[in-house]
């Protein structure tokens, strides 16, 4: 962030921000934005609560079991739209048709089809994580140099070692980059779920807490929200940084 020409360290432009919020929230007089204070507070006497751990559970075990399913699905799909031509023709219209188009919209087909409940969740995060993963797959094994595989089926190599000694490892950066939007979607995609469905986890609690105009409680829980979205991020972007040799190398 700049301030009259000069950058400012991430710290002070969140300290700014937090100062703003305070003043906004004291002074503004709205009631949809309490002072920022008013929100740690709340979010304090949040935590110790089993309601608000019972509710991340039940989110956790929704986000977690589809970010894996989009994983072990986005990987393998992206792979073979990187191999072949044909597949990537076949699939790759639908892919970008997903990646642009308002995904929340599908979300109550996922609820006449699984029906309201944690099943529908789970879609919801599977539909919004995997495209990123697919398309960024699928851009990794394009950058794959072609002669390497061609020489390692020459030396007689099977199909399984060339997809994961060549393949797999030249382009686990793009793969973990897929990964770290994924993840990012994921959480939208949680939220959204649960939103509409709105008799589970967080979302639950958002319904909760708007219909019954606790602004503290809302926010403080939307902090959290985009604290967990923000560490995961930045945990598989630490992992990208870690393996930035395999891109140069390849």
């Amino acid at each position: 962030m700049k301030l009259f020409g000069k950058q400012i360290p991430i710290v002070y432009s969140l300290l700014l921000w937090a100062v703003i919020w305070e003043l906004a929230g004291r002074y503004a007089g709205l009631a949809i934005l309490p002072p920022l204070s008013d929100v740690f507070e709340a979010g304090l006497e949040m935590l110790p609560t089993d309601k608000f751990w019972n509710a991340m559970a039940v989110t956790a075990d929704a986000y977690f079991k589809g970010l894996a399913m989009a994983v072990v699905v986005g990987i393998p799909m992206g792979f073979l739209m990187g191999v072949s031509k044909t597949i990537d023709r076949l699939i790759g219209v639908w892919v970008n048709i997903f990646v642009s188009a308002p995904l929340t919209a599908v979300v109550p087909i996922f609820m006449v089809i699984l029906g309201i409940g944690q099943a529908t969740v789970i879609a919801s995060v599977f539909l919004f994580a995997i495209w990123a993963i697919v398309l960024d797959t699928r851009a990794g094994v394009k950058h794959v140099n072609p002669s390497l595989p061609e020489m390692a089926y020459f030396f007689g190599a099977s199909r399984w070692l060339i997809f994961y000694r060549i393949y797999l490892l030249a382009a686990l950066p793009e793969v973990l980059a897929g990964i770290r939007l994924g993840l990012i979607r994921a959480v939208k995609g949680v939220v959204i779920g649960q939103l509409l469905v709105a008799i589970t986890g967080i979302g639950e609690l958002f319904e909760l807490y708007s219909r019954n105009f606790l602004f503290d409680e809302f926010w403080a829980l939307l902090l959290m929200v985009f604290a967990f979205a923000f560490a995961t991020a930045e945990a598989v972007g630490f992992a990208e940084k870690r393996i930035e040799y395999y891109a140069r190398t390849r």
